[in-house]
């Protein structure tokens, strides 16, 4: 048994060095069974309206395992005839790095054409689709941190990131076996920014009907660690792109799709 278990986590450690080395076309996409769970501070982690706990229910959807990419992005460009964002980061533009600098619309189009491209249904996650995976779905264990109770282990921030986005995959990920989602950029969704209140008991809540801004989650390089919670949740002038927001879409799918159950679980998070 001991063997067994080493070859597992040998072959799960080789599996994240190997993602987190490369730079892939397009997403990789991984499965979330829906269920209901609560949304908004049930461990006294945030105030304000972030603290609202209310009961959301999902359907099963499939999320991008990590935020898109520089090189993802740069393939949507040379597809599209689109421009690179207007802001260079500091670093330059590096192929696995998350994308920045793209606004709301931006971050649509990019589903719409990937959409058209694989012939499939993608789009931005709703703000409770986001936080469901964030916290690893019915897998998760409850941790502050997306995969953990460490930021250090799971998130670039403020405090450890030199002021820089890095490579996507270069930290643990959750118990779904996503990367980032507490950290290195923000990342738009669907929604636009609301109070939790519209939302309460809701099944596939997709936020008001109306409002001037949208919702990203996440944190960021840029963010204080303190801020990089699973249920932190910003909002900013969708027409505009910052140079610490990205995104990840998520994709439609059958309800019958089977969660993957991720191996490698750390001794320490």
């Amino acid at each position: 048994m001991k063997n067994s278990a080493r070859k597992i986590a040998i072959a799960a450690i080789f599996s994240f060095i190997t993602f987190a080395g490369r730079a892939q076309q397009f997403p990789e996409m991984v499965t979330v069974v829906g269920d209901s769970f609560k949304m908004g501070n049930e461990a006294g982690l945030e105030t304000g309206e972030a603290a609202m706990v209310h009961k959301v229910t999902v359907s099963t959807f499939k999320i991008a395992k990590t935020e898109v990419t520089v090189l993802q992005w740069k393939q949507y460009c040379e597809a599209t005839a689109n421009p690179m964002p207007k802001e260079t980061p500091s670093g330059g533009w590096v192929d696995n790095n998350p994308i920045v600098g793209v606004n709301w619309d931006d971050a649509v189009g990019y589903c719409e054409w990937l959409s058209a491209e694989k012939h499939k249904s993608f789009r931005l996650p709703t703000e409770a689709e986001w936080e469901y995976a964030a916290r690893g779905g019915s897998a998760g264990k409850g941790y502050k941190y997306s995969g953990g109770k460490g930021i250090d282990y799971v998130g670039w921030t403020s405090d450890n990131s030199g002021g820089n986005a890095h490579a996507v995959a270069s930290k643990r990920p959750n118990e779904l076996g996503l990367y980032d989602m507490t950290g290195n950029v923000y990342e738009w969704c669907g929604d636009r920014f609301g109070n939790y209140n519209n939302n309460k008991a809701a099944v596939n809540p997709k936020g008001p009907n109306s409002g001037s801004l949208r919702v990203y989650r996440g944190g960021s390089w840029y963010t204080p660690s303190a801020y990089c919670s699973v249920i932190n949740r910003e909002s900013n002038n969708p027409k505009e792109g910052y140079n610490f927001v990205g995104f990840r879409p998520v994709e439609d799918c059958d309800a019958t799709a089977q969660q993957p159950v991720y191996a490698a679980e750390p001794k320490t998070r």
